[in-house]
């Protein structure tokens, strides 16, 4: 699909939209729980979400959805053998590979896209070393066979925190254990999350001197809420940090997403913030560059490439090489379409360094098949010329009415099918 946008300021409120990590989470919770669990959340649910759904029903899982949200009814009994279809989500594809292995279902993973290449080797290292076994049958598909043994792990951190993830849900569905962490542990909050999400369920948990613990049964709480989404808020308050006035409703400041280091980060870009209850109000500011290590805060680089774009002076961005192996190369990817918008924009080994200017003017842009470089282009629409954004259906993976969210705050956007 491609989106045709006028360029121009965006104004008013919006929901945030549900948390793709934390309903991850709490899906793969209220499965392997000891009753129903009533999952509420606004909105059509992203692609990422999806797969974790149609992933947890092949394992035995039932859900009921409404316009309010989900209800899941537990795995009774495991199949021997499954297909899951992940898709793209390497969210769902990490978390649940280790769980497949502590239940010993024969299971077939099959993915899309840059997934099936995306690196896997610590955690089969670790999964390998208890029992699972690993294979490719074809392309795109990893098939996990035999069964986990023992309940004490050891697993490089300085990849992905998803591998601890997927571990440490395979702990809580076999009766608990723990996992040491080698190395620098990146995005550690979102390590907190998984915890969180854990303890929700009833799970007792211990992060000390760099391994955790848990122990206990998985319960179910009953009814959960999804937390609003600080990773897809940040592209709307980019926004309006770039140009107009938008408040974002329904985000939880206690959350351990870390991606709500946005707040901190645009106001020292010099952007107008305000922050009360669960709503985050930004507004134009005297915009200036900023140095960013973004080893903790992957997914804010996109929207705050595009803010700095239109910023005085220059932003370097650092510590963001994981970047290159999402959905696309992010750091060439933005390179290549914010600078066929007219950014000035170079690309470092793990970051970007951009010199800001006033305006955009504008031209064709690729998303690159990845919904956060759509997004971060939507938000440099704003101080640009008008622009032709190709693969503008890729925002689906986890933001699906990011468009008519466009739209409702004052946007110009015209979707037609194919592309130019």
């Amino acid at each position: 699909m491609t989106a045709e946008i006028k360029g121009g300021p965006l104004f008013g409120e919006i929901a945030a939209v549900p948390s793709k990590s934390d309903m991850h989470r709490v899906l793969i919770c209220s499965a392997f729980a000891d009753g129903k669990t009533r999952i509420s959340a606004r909105g059509e649910l992203p692609d990422d979400v999806e797969a974790t759904m149609r992933c947890i029903s092949a394992l035995g899982a039932c859900i009921e959805r409404d316009d309010g949200g989900v209800t899941v009814t537990p795995v009774k009994s495991v199949p021997e053998k499954a297909e899951l279809f992940v898709g793209e989500s390497g969210s769902t594809f990490r978390f649940l590979v280790p769980v497949a292995a502590s239940l010993g279902v024969e299971t077939d993973f099959i993915t899309e896209g840059r997934l099936g290449s995306r690196p896997m080797e610590p955690l089969i290292e670790a999964l390998s070393a208890h029992g699972a076994r690993f294979e490719n049958p074809k392309n795109g598909v990893l098939r996990v066979s035999g069964k986990l043994s023992g309940n004490e792990y050891a697993i490089r951190s300085d990849v992905s925190s998803q591998y601890i993830s997927g571990i440490l849900f395979a702990l809580a569905v076999s009766g608990g254990g723990s996992v040491c962490l080698l190395g620098k542990t990146e995005s550690a909050g979102y390590i907190e999350m998984t915890l969180d999400s854990l303890s929700r369920f009833g799970i007792q948990t211990e992060f000390k001197n760099g391994a955790i613990t848990v122990s206990g049964k998985l319960r179910s709480p009953g009814s959960v809420a999804a937390e609003g989404d600080w990773s897809g808020a940040a592209f709307w308050l980019c926004a309006g940090a770039a140009c107009g006035g938008i408040t974002v409703t329904g985000l939880s400041f206690p959350s351990r997403q870390g991606d709500r280091a946005i707040v901190e980060i645009l106001r020292g870009m010099g952007a107008s913030v305000e922050a009360k209850g669960d709503a985050v109000t930004v507004s134009v500011g005297d915009l200036h560059g900023v140095e960013l290590d973004a080893s903790d805060v992957p997914d804010l680089v996109p929207p705050v490439a595009a803010l700095a774009a239109v910023s005085k002076g220059v932003t370097v961005i650092r510590g963001a090489s994981r970047l290159r192996i999402k959905e696309s190369d992010r750091l060439a990817a933005l390179a290549s379409s914010l600078g066929a918008l007219g950014a000035d924009i170079k690309e470092t080994e793990d970051g970007l360094v951009i010199q800001g200017r006033e305006k955009l003017p504008g031209g064709s842009a690729d998303s690159w098949g990845d919904h956060r470089i759509a997004m971060a282009v939507a938000v440099a629409s704003v101080r640009s010329g008008e622009i032709t954004l190709s693969g503008a259906e890729s925002v689906s993976k986890s933001y699906p009415g990011f468009w008519g969210d466009f739209q409702k705050l004052g946007g110009s956007v015209k979707i037609t099918e194919g592309s130019k």
